[in-house]
């Protein structure tokens, strides 16, 4: 799930990732374009129900990639992303357009 905040300027956007429980995953993180795919540069905090959730600061007016990667093995598409794109190894990214 992906909840969107614009500041007053409209120049940047804090987009929170929310990833259900239903994953089953021990952790969680987000991997896209706006972080060169790093998977270290944004792990995702485990709440209490199980669901993780990330958030970042994008900057407005762009489109990003990205994916969950679970447990350090498992690519994961978001479930509710704002649209889906092939990549070069045959699967889809999700979407996010700020």
């Amino acid at each position: 799930m992906l909840k969107k905040s614009y500041t007053k300027t409209g120049a940047k956007c804090r987009v929170t990732f929310k990833l259900p429980a239903e994953v089953q995953a021990e952790t969680a993180v987000l991997c896209g374009e706006f972080n060169e795919w790093d998977a270290t540069t944004n792990p995702m905090k485990q709440l209490k129900d199980g669901s993780f959730s990330a958030t970042v600061s994008l900057p407005a007016d762009h489109t990003y990639r990205f994916r969950y990667l679970l447990d350090g093995e498992r690519w994961e598409n978001d479930w509710e992303a704002d649209a889906y794109a092939p990549n070069q190894y045959g699967v889809d990214d999700s979407i996010v357009i700020v």
